[in-house]
């Protein structure tokens, strides 16, 4: 549990690195917004239960009633992942555009904005990845249109430099004709409190004790990092705010 007094709203925080955050984040007010393949996922979560009764945990299903009632946001963790997968059928994905039209409907006053993305996902970053895993990022694709999307809808908002020619733009179906103009997201260079995590492939496994991991604005070049390290980072990062605000760091 964390000592930060913060207020946080969780997007995608069902399973895995978002649930471990915010699992860390517990002793803060968090709320789950449960746009979720499993509604009923917490049922049985004898954790989350006893914070929803001691009010530190909320489970909201609708956008607007979960910015609402989370009253002001601190931190907005978003940390949608890849939709039901297919394997049979050949990694079909049913929501391709989920992370990128995620970002694109959040229209509120400007909390810390901690958005999951992954490593190898631009033709130059895979080009650096270990040789081992490149044939199994290329499978990885469509879920990592989608996190391009995001990026480039965060970096927009953000006022970061994009070099559409090294760093992909996001294709059409993914964040929609003229997502520029789109009424809501804050202005091209007006959100100020960012920070995107790219893992390296994400794997299960303890946290290190002391965060024993390697994070960088350059690309690592790693293997593996495990969720719970993953996690261990968001929280990091949060108590560390200063130092991890406005960048783009890479974990493994």
């Amino acid at each position: 549990m964390t000592s930060l007094k913060l207020t946080v709203l969780a997007a995608g925080a069902s399973r895995n690195i978002g649930y471990l955050s915010a699992i860390r984040l517990l002793g803060a007010t968090v709320t789950f917004l449960r746009v979720l393949r499993s509604p009923a996922i917490f049922d049985d979560d004898i954790l989350i239960q006893g914070h929803i009764k001691s009010r530190h945990v909320r489970l909201e299903e609708d956008t607007r009633r979960a910015w609402n009632e989370a009253g002001v946001v601190d931190v907005f963790l978003f940390s949608v992942g890849k939709q039901d997968i297919r394997h049979s059928q050949g990694f079909v994905i049913d929501k391709p555009s989920v992370c990128a039209q995620g970002i694109l409907n959040v229209g509120a006053p400007q909390p810390r904005i901690v958005g999951i993305s992954s490593t190898g996902l631009t033709p130059t970053v895979h080009a650096a990845l270990p040789l081992l895993l490149k044939p199994l990022y290329a499978m990885l694709s469509v879920p990592h249109k989608d996190k391009i999307g995001m990026e480039r809808v965060l970096a927009h908002c953000a006022g970061w430099a994009w070099n559409s020619e090294a760093d992909s733009e996001p294709a059409a179906d993914i964040v929609g004709e003229g997502w520029r103009e789109r009424q809501g997201p804050p202005g091209p260079g007006t959100l100020k409190r960012v920070l995107v995590i790219r893992p390296a492939l994400l794997a299960d496994g303890q946290c290190h004790p002391a965060g024993d991991y390697r994070v960088s604005e350059k690309e690592l070049g790693g293997y593996t990092i495990s969720r719970k390290d993953t996690a261990h980072l968001v929280v990091d990062a949060l108590a560390r705010w200063d130092e991890f605000e406005n960048k783009r760091i890479s974990v493994a």
